[in-house]
């Protein structure tokens, strides 16, 4: 494990994370078959080995609002999250896989021993979420493989959303690490970069 000290979203993280397979799009690579997702990823990241430069997914609609809702709570969130449970978060750059061209950008370190996933949300959302328990199987791939990258133990999964009262605002879920999880996404991964550098391979070599 490598970890660059950059501020999220900044230049030196993006040129920390460029070309690389992040824990965020690991529900991408887990696509079945080749389908749209997978190969529109995939092509993603060679676009970036090819260019040099990192290529941002569009974001649009609610999408687009979710995510600047997701910037501008996450402090709140963290700050929630460290009054309720007692724990100081650290702040994380860019985590890079020693070997394979993977990494992830945690939202925060606890201790030697966990991390913390914040994903700020709608309040009908939120209540589906506290009222189901655990968390919600599309963040698996995202929580599991930083738990592979990072070598931790457990990840605290955060869902906040700040308009509903108080005691329904923030939810935590601890997730534990599931290796055999774990085993078959690495695995993924490391076929996913295979053809990565397949197609590149193959691009650099048309006349």
């Amino acid at each position: 494990m490598i970890i660059h000290d950059v501020e999220q979203g900044s230049d030196a993280w993006h040129a920390a994370r460029l070309g690389r397979a992040t824990a965020s799009e690991f529900s991408s690579v887990l696509a079945k078959g080749q389908g749209k997702t997978r190969e529109k990823y995939l092509r993603r990241i060679v676009c970036e080995i090819l260019t040099g430069k990192p290529v941002e997914s569009s974001a649009t609609g609610a999408w687009a609002k979710n995510l600047e809702r997701g910037h501008e709570q996450e402090e709140f969130a963290l700050a929630a999250y460290e009054i309720k449970t007692g724990n100081t978060v650290e702040k994380v750059g860019f985590v890079q896989h020693d070997t394979l061209m993977a990494g992830c950008s945690p939202d925060g370190f606890v201790g030697v021993d966990g991390g913390v996933e914040i994903k700020s949300t709608i309040p009908t959302v939120q209540l589906e979420t506290i009222l189901q328990g655990g968390y919600p199987s599309e963040h698996k791939a995202q929580i599991q493989g930083c738990l592979w990258l990072t070598g931790r133990a457990w990840w605290d999964f955060c869902s906040y959303s700040e308009d509903l009262p108080e005691n329904l605002r923030l939810y935590v879920f601890r997730v534990e690490r599931d290796e055999t999880y774990i085993t078959a996404l690495q695995a993924e991964v490391t076929v996913f970069l295979r053809d990565c550098d397949s197609l590149t391979e193959k691009l650099r070599g048309i006349k």
